[in-house]
């Protein structure tokens, strides 16, 4: 997918832990760590939000789109 999610480095950047993001945005630690982990297929806009308001962050902070290259694997 061309979308990448750098959510990870904006966690580390403000140093908050997947736990105490997790209660913020009142979202799962499994779902939490899908997005983080940039295997979400989708997200809500009012998750995008909670989480840019927990981060003190905007939406590009967190996603990224990066052109992919004609010979990668498409699924």
């Amino acid at each position: 997918m061309a979308i990448r999610v750098n959510l990870d480095v904006v966690m580390a950047q403000r140093k908050k832990g997947l736990t105490e993001l997790a209660g913020e945005v009142d979202l799962t630690l499994a779902n939490l760590s899908i997005l983080k982990n940039n295997k979400a297929k989708a997200i809500r806009f009012s998750t995008l939000d909670a989480i840019c308001k927990a981060l003190k962050c905007q939406p590009g902070d967190i996603l990224e789109y990066v052109e992919e290259r004609e010979d990668e694997d498409h699924e």
